[in-house]
């Protein structure tokens, strides 16, 4: 696999690329999605103030406004050790081609990267768990540029030592195995996870922790891209089967039943999510998804 630099010049491409008013925008409204999370779990009353245009309806203190005629919002104050753990799919489905011709895998660590960015910049403890079916490890949550850039180090190997299918349900269980306090959990992995068995694992998650998915989406079968022809464990479609019309109608067929049914599940555990189609897609979904706040 393709290289990238060292995390240093990783955290600089970060930096370059996003624009300024973008960085404050995503951390901005992450540090709001902790908000929504953490009352009493983390964060400790501060003040109440004037709503403003802007402020989070959620916010808003209705016993208080009422008393004084107008709106109110209780504002709280962030403890320093908020937890945020990093989950990367390392399996061998990630090494293929998506939309963009690039590979998954690339796609999932410049997101990784934008994602533990953006954690950093609000000072949470960042942890790292990561893994295929055969094997993986973890870093404890910590402070700091340096263990930030030893945590993506760390990420950008694990991609390059894929050697098995995923595990995404025994990634979880592991993470729910190192903390007992409520945490962010930011999930990297395949377009179609999960399925009806990941229920268990996604029930377990959620009455714990707080869950965002960023899945990295697949290129279709059917596409013209001489690097997408697997339907599995490397078995190639023929281009004369690409291109035949009536497979390529079943195939897109079965493929958004899979996706709707990804996307269903998730939104009945009340995850937020986002679907990432290439690198250049990756920032302003991963901004939206945390603009818009999304529950499902």
């Amino acid at each position: 696999m393709r290289r990238r630099g060292n995390v240093a010049s990783r955290m600089a491409l970060v930096r370059a690329r996003l624009e300024l008013p973008t960085i404050r925008r995503a951390a901005g409204q992450s540090e709001g999605q902790h908000s929504s999370i953490y009352t009493g779990h983390g964060i400790d009353f501060d003040d109440q103030v004037d709503y403003e245009v802007g402020d989070e309806v959620s916010a808003i203190d209705w016993k208080s406004s009422a008393r004084a005629g107008r709106p109110i919002i209780r504002r709280f104050e962030r403890e320093s050790d908020v937890f945020t753990h990093l989950v990367l799919d390392t399996g061998i489905e990630m090494l293929a081609a998506a939309p963009s011709g690039e590979r998954k895998s690339d796609i999932a660590l410049w997101a990784a990267d934008v994602l533990a960015y953006l954690g950093s910049s609000r000072g949470d403890r960042l942890g790292l768990v990561w893994g295929d079916a055969v094997s993986g490890g973890a870093i404890p949550a910590r402070h700091g540029r340096d263990h930030l850039e030893f945590l993506l180090n760390r990420a950008a190997s694990a991609f390059e030592q894929a050697r098995a299918g995923s595990d995404v349900a025994g990634l979880l269980d592991r993470v729910l195995t190192l903390t007992r306090q409520r945490s962010l959990i930011v999930l990297v992995t395949d377009e179609a996870w999960p399925q009806p068995t990941d229920v268990d694992v996604l029930r377990r998650v959620r009455a714990r922790h707080e869950l965002l998915v960023v899945r990295v989406a697949d290129m279709p079968m059917t596409a013209e891209h001489d690097e997408m022809v697997d339907i599995g464990q490397g078995v190639a479609l023929p281009a004369y089967v690409r291109r035949d019309r009536e497979v390529a109608r079943m195939l897109a067929e079965q493929r958004a039943a899979l996706m709707e049914g990804s996307r269903g599940l998730l939104r009945a555990h009340r995850v937020k999510q986002a679907v990432i189609s290439s690198s250049d897609d990756a920032v302003p979904v991963i901004v939206e998804t945390l603009r818009r706040g999304i529950r499902g």
